[in-house]
């Protein structure tokens, strides 16, 4: 496909998925943030793999940070690589930021101080992605709150010189641009000027928000006026390439999202499609620049959580550090949130967002993907003197991890009960039965389990004391993640499992758990049923050579 063929798209966004799924809508090809989709599984994943087969996709990452002195996580970028494989978009996309420091991720889109020396980082670590992916990448401007008394150099003409030394293209976006100019006085038009025709591979659009402070580039409102005008003069400059509107939060009825799309579609017919244009590569010796940039870094992030900290080094109102800081604190709630839902609303919003300030404070982000930010919850809460008054908290918080585990579990397809008829049992008895990767087991003195389930569409009543030994299995059914209260026979007997025992051994040690505790033995066949109706094994291993 030639690219101005794509026209104009729209981000993906959760509340419109479905109406995607039930008949095409009118855009000419859909944006996802790459993080969502790297653990390539789930309901997100299908969703993913199934527009794909009707829209060109574009991957939109925020989680490379190109620009961090630490270099950025090469796990992440072989996630990123597989999933750039997986499912062949026709962008791929970036930020000109840093978002990382030694010791944590910061998982925000944090301005660089452009210089020779940042220059030099970038050029070495756009070549290194493009190398990896096998594909030119597109780097995007970004909305800065504050701007460095170091800088060299305008933001155009260091993504113009970067385009020139590692034949990436640009992301450009007008709304940053705007916003930009607004906090900085920075001329938005003369940004457009100095992009060279060619260098341009796609446009954003989006809404902004006006505050006292700043003008704040959140994606929560409709494209203003005089980012239409932007938008037509870059039209103008590099021809009809691939637009994109993006609306990322308070996100309207997808026929509002729509009528954004048709008045960008409108407008961009107006232009010729770009004219390709070769370029010349300018040779790039590698990454040496690091080390000035490192410093900086670790002053400006350690701003970002104490305010106490000075960055003489910042020109301008140093109160819009606080826009970053709220990012981050916004982050680690928004991720927290995501996995822990039923928490969110035992305890409250804004207790939660104090939960969330203290944890992200404790125990840093490590990983550019915040899906991952919440594994040490549990265990902070356990020792969260606050949360004393709940008890019961962290088990909830592992009952709810092992959910938000068991969605990004491997796509595998259950054993039917069917199975059993045609296995001897003497020979199932010694077999193995592998079960789903999804599954999970929770062992708890408080009934987490049922508390959870109360806060489910049609779920029990809530339990009258939240006191008393709880079994339960997490896994993934279908699409759904689901809840099982068991019994302590039936954890242990899946616990074996787990470990890789033979079925009859396993019923044996849960057997004499139960036999010398005292305690109920359950109908096995009934029970071994009822784990294949739940998807609960994946295969069965037997021994043939018996």
């Amino acid at each position: 496909m030639y690219l101005s063929q794509a026209g104009v798209g729209v981000g993906l966004r959760p509340p419109h998925v479905r109406a995607f799924l039930e008949g095409r809508q009118p855009v000419g090809w859909i944006e996802v943030h790459s993080e969502n989709y790297l653990a390539r599984a789930g309901w997100d994943w299908h969703v993913l793999r199934r527009l794909r087969q009707d829209y060109p996709l574009s991957l939109h990452g925020v989680g490379l940070g190109l620009g961090s002195a630490r270099g950025f996580s090469e796990a992440h970028l072989a996630r990123v690589r597989a999933l750039v494989e997986a499912v062949d978009p026709f962008l791929v996309s970036e930020h000109l930021c840093w978002g990382a420091l030694g010791d944590r991720q910061l998982n925000d889109l944090l301005p660089l101080q452009l210089d020779d020396a940042a220059l030099g980082l970038l050029c070495s670590r756009v070549q290194r992605v493009q190398e990896l992916l096998r594909r030119r990448i597109l780097v995007e401007n970004v909305s800065a709150y504050v701007r460095f008394q170091g800088d060299a150099m305008s933001e155009a003409a260091f993504l113009a010189e970067l385009a020139r030394r590692t034949g990436c293209g640009i992301l450009l976006d007008v709304n940053n641009l705007y916003v930009n100019q607004r906090n900085h006085g920075e001329d938005a038009l003369a940004a457009i000027a100095a992009l060279p025709v060619g260098s341009v591979g796609e446009l954003h659009l989006g809404g902004h928000l006006e505050t006292p402070a700043a003008v704040i580039d959140h994606h929560g409102a409709a494209i203003a006026p005089p980012v239409w005008a932007l938008y037509r003069a870059a039209l103008e400059r590099f021809g009809r390439v691939p637009s994109l509107v993006e609306w990322d939060t308070d996100v309207p009825a997808l026929g509002v999202l729509l009528g954004e799309a048709d008045k960008a579609r409108a407008i961009a017919q107006r232009y010729e499609a770009p004219t390709p244009v070769a370029q010349a590569l300018a040779p790039f010796a590698g990454d040496t620049a690091a080390l000035e940039a490192a410093g900086l870094q670790q002053r400006f992030g350690q701003a970002l959580v104490d305010a106490a900290t000075a960055l003489p080094e910042l020109r301008g109102d140093p109160a819009r550090l606080g826009v970053y800081r709220g990012n981050l604190a916004e982050n680690w709630r928004r991720a927290l949130a995501n996995a822990y839902p039923v928490i969110f609303q035992l305890v409250g919003a804004d207790y939660f967002g104090g939960l969330a300030r203290a944890y992200g404070k404790a125990h840093p982000s490590q990983d550019p993907d915040l899906n991952r930010f919440g594994a040490h919850f549990a265990s902070f809460l356990d020792g969260f003197a606050p949360a004393a008054e709940f008890p019961w908290l962290a088990d909830m918080a592992r009952l709810e991890w092992a959910l938000h585990l068991a969605w990004q579990a491997p796509d595998v397809a259950p054993l039917d009960v069917q199975i059993l008829a045609g296995f001897d049992p003497a020979r199932l008895a010694d077999a193995r039965l592998v079960l789903h990767p999804s599954c999970a087991l929770l062992r708890s003195r408080w009934a987490v389990a049922r508390l959870w389930l109360a806060h489910q569409d049609g779920g029990p009543a809530f339990p009258e004391t939240m006191e008393g030994d709880g079994y339960a299995l997490v896994l993934r059914k279908s699409w759904n993640g689901e809840v099982v209260e068991i019994g302590r026979f039936e954890d242990l007997a899946l616990a074996r499992l787990m470990a890789g025992d033979t079925l009859a051994a396993a019923l044996d040690a849960a057997l004499h758990d139960t036999e010398a505790g005292g305690g109920e033995v359950p109908d096995i066949g009934a029970m071994l049923r009822r784990w294949f109706e739940l998807g609960v094994v994946a295969a069965i291993a037997a021994d043939d050579a018996r």
